[in-house]
């Protein structure tokens, strides 16, 4: 579909998604509606379904997306240059910011979890988001430390775990304090001998 699309088609699409991410982040994913949708975007029954085929499914499909992009972007622009232990505690500041402003709610996991962890598109969406997300992290670890490829790859793949799993604990706890414990713990060989954490 968005192929297909004019660039003004493409830029009305985004503004939907955009529209109904922010929806689903203050609402939760079992009470935002198409009809809520439409209305905080002004669009007709069928210029949703123009932009949206399949109706719900594929408006959540596009907003899964999206949500993937933003944890990204919520990390840059440490994440593309962790080149310097500064930039990695700067990293792991803009991830502890980036959920505790999320709360317990999390949008993409709410979304996989609606949409189905089975589902072609979920799965390829949340793969490319893992993929990017250690792929930067390996780069990072290479460059701060003398790892091989194999440890750079282990290290970062534990970094990356302790996100996920601090911010499952955050879900259920509402507490920050399990994520900045794993993640401190998951980088903090990284550091250069002789210098000391900044408290986060």
């Amino acid at each position: 579909m968005k192929k297909g699309l004019t660039a003004k088609g493409r830029a009305t699409r985004q503004r939907i998604v955009v529209a109904a991410a922010l929806l689903i982040r203050e609402k939760g994913i079992a009470d935002t509606s198409l009809d809520d949708v439409r209305a905080v975007t002004a669009t007709s029954k069928s210029q949703l379904f123009h932009y949206f085929p399949e109706g719900r499914s594929d408006l959540l499909a596009a907003v899964t997306e999206y949500e993937a992009a933003q944890v990204l972007e919520a990390q840059q622009p440490f994440l593309g240059d962790l080149s310097t232990w500064e930039s990695w505690q700067d990293w792991q500041h803009a991830v502890l910011t980036h959920y505790t402003e999320l709360g317990q709610r999390c949008p993409l996991g709410s979304l996989t979890a609606e949409l189905g962890k089975s589902s072609p598109r979920t799965r390829a969406v949340v793969s490319s988001l893992y993929d990017k997300w250690e792929a930067a992290l390996v780069r990072g670890v290479e460059t701060v430390t003398s790892a091989g490829r194999d440890a750079a790859l282990g290290r970062a793949r534990s970094i990356l775990t302790a996100v996920q799993g601090g911010v499952v604990m955050l879900q259920t706890t509402g507490r920050t304090d399990y994520l900045e414990a794993a993640l401190t713990e998951a980088i903090s060989p990284l550091r250069p001998v002789g210098t000391q954490a900044a408290s986060v």
